[in-house]
């Protein structure tokens, strides 16, 4: 199982796309689940999303967002400290809540490397229904989080 961070917890996925061991030592990632703040509207998320680009773009960082059913799921990759640092970010930011870190470890690869941040919808797919469909338990939190990963990996080719 991929180290995990002191403030992060333990990484929950099991391996859905060969995070374990990066070679660099630095190339890390964080996948989480969040609630959109009520009343969230298109204007928000626009800014959420241009933001986050000019943000990732600065600092080394690459990801999917993906919006459904007011819930954010994210995935950022890339160097240890600057993600860190945006880690941070997230969690204060007032557009969200109830924010559940699903993984956070050392990766070998980058899955978004030509994506300052790739977003998506239900519109280019559901998460949940692939989620039902693969028959994936919401409470064995590493094969969700696997699924998650892996979701937002096919949405994005």
């Amino acid at each position: 199982m991929p180290r995990a961070a002191a403030n992060f917890g333990h990484s929950l996925i099991s391996d859905p796309l060969a995070v374990h061991g990066a070679d660099d030592g630095d190339l890390t990632h964080f996948l989480y689940r969040s609630n959109a703040r009520e009343g969230l509207g298109q204007d928000d998320i626009d800014s959420i999303i241009a933001q986050a680009r000019i943000r990732n773009d600065q600092s080394g960082l690459t990801g999917c967002l993906h919006f459904e059913d007011g819930l954010f799921f994210q995935w950022l990759e890339g160097p240890r400290a600057p993600l860190d640092a945006v880690i941070r970010l997230i969690r204060s930011d007032p557009r969200h809540s109830d924010i559940a870190d699903l993984s956070y470890g050392p990766l070998k690869r980058r899955h978004f490397a030509d994506w300052q941040m790739r977003v998506t919808n239900r519109d280019s797919g559901s998460l949940m229904d692939w989620v039902a469909s693969n028959e994936v338990s919401t409470i064995d939190r590493g094969a969700y989080a696997g699924t998650v990963s892996a979701f937002l990996v096919a949405i994005s080719r």
